[in-house]
């Protein structure tokens, strides 16, 4: 029985994209256990696929503001520890940073990562074995296809996610059916217009879906009351946790949302989504290989209310009326 590493630390997003992966080798290596070594905070992300056998929380991010203290310190061995406990057959690197390769180089196996035409940063002199990815390809077929060359197995021709949501059950959420507005994400230049949120929440309440906005930080929680003033029926969500947040948004009717990784996390939860593209290129690290999930916008080109509403008729079959706009967009 074949025991394989899989590393891929951060970012939510990136987190999502290498899913594929755990499908893939579960489909071609059926009795393989699969580890997965993650930042503690994105440590519900891997068991919510059924193909993962352990996750090891990592705390990088923690331990690098604090590096000197003997708590840290002694965190680092305990995983240390716990990482060298199990000998594996294959240790795979899909971040391709420093940090995942000084993870890979200290896990016990034969190591594998990008060479160094392939990686952001030189780090072949980390693994036993490298291999050629082309930049050109989306993050998701990057991930799968070093996985494919470390394992010896042709890439599958679907893309699997692999998860399902739990259920929702929770007395905030407004009954009836509504949709998920992912307005927040890390970057200003990645925000859509506010003007836009509330004409694309009026159109929704028409078609009776509430508009449920999320938030991670205090800026951002604030953004989302203003946007709920203004949008007829919308509910702010509490403070979610990842899990709490796959049971909202795999239950949504629709997702639609900027550039970041709860955009995604609905998208692999097999939910109708709508990603807003305003300041990179979805080609890249846009929503990928789901049949429900539609990419709109690009660098410098934030998507107009219209071209949404285009979407949604097409996604959500049997709403009522057509889906346009009354007023002018912004």
């Amino acid at each position: 029985m074949p025991r394989i590493l899989l590393v891929k630390t951060s970012s939510l997003g990136d987190v999502i994209h290498n899913l594929p992966v755990a499908s893939d080798i579960r489909a071609v290596m059926p009795d393989a256990r699969i580890d997965w070594v993650v930042e503690e905070s994105l440590a519900a992300i891997p068991p919510l696929h059924p193909a993962i056998d352990r996750v090891l929380p990592v705390a990088l991010r923690r331990w690098r503001a604090s590096f000197a203290s003997r708590a840290t310190r002694g965190e680092i061995r305990a995983f240390r520890a716990s990482l060298q406990r199990v000998p594996y057959d294959a240790i795979i690197d899909t971040q391709g940073l420093l940090k995942s390769a000084l993870v890979t180089w200290m896990a016990r196996g034969t190591r594998h990562g990008l060479d160094l035409a392939s990686a952001r940063e030189p780090l072949f002199l980390f693994y036993d074995r490298t291999y050629s990815v082309p930049w050109t390809m989306h993050a998701v077929e990057r991930n799968r296809r070093l996985a494919a060359q470390a394992l010896g197995y042709t890439v599958p021709g679907a893309v699997s996610y692999g998860i399902t949501a739990p259920p929702a059950t929770f007395s905030w959420l407004p009954a009836g059916d509504y949709a998920v507005l992912v307005h927040a994400t890390s970057a200003d230049d990645k925000l859509w217009p506010e003007e836009r949120w509330v004409q694309l929440g009026a159109e929704l309440a028409e078609r009776r879906l509430h508009s449920v906005l999320t938030w991670g930080s205090e800026s951002e929680r604030l953004r989302a009351e203003r946007l709920a003033q203004r949008i007829p029926g919308a509910v702010v969500a509490p403070a979610l946790s990842l899990a709490e947040a796959a049971a909202v948004l795999g239950h949504a009717r629709v997702v639609i949302g900027v550039d970041t990784g709860f955009t995604h996390f609905s998208a692999a939860l097999d939910v109708a989504t709508i990603g807003l593209y305003c300041a990179t290129d979805p080609a890249a690290t846009g929503l990928y290989g789901w049949e429900r999930a539609v990419n709109l916008g690009g660098m410098g080109r934030a998507p107009l209310v219209s071209e949404v509403v285009g979407v949604l008729d097409r996604l959500l079959p049997g709403g009522t009326g057509e889906w346009g706009m009354e007023n002018g967009e912004s």
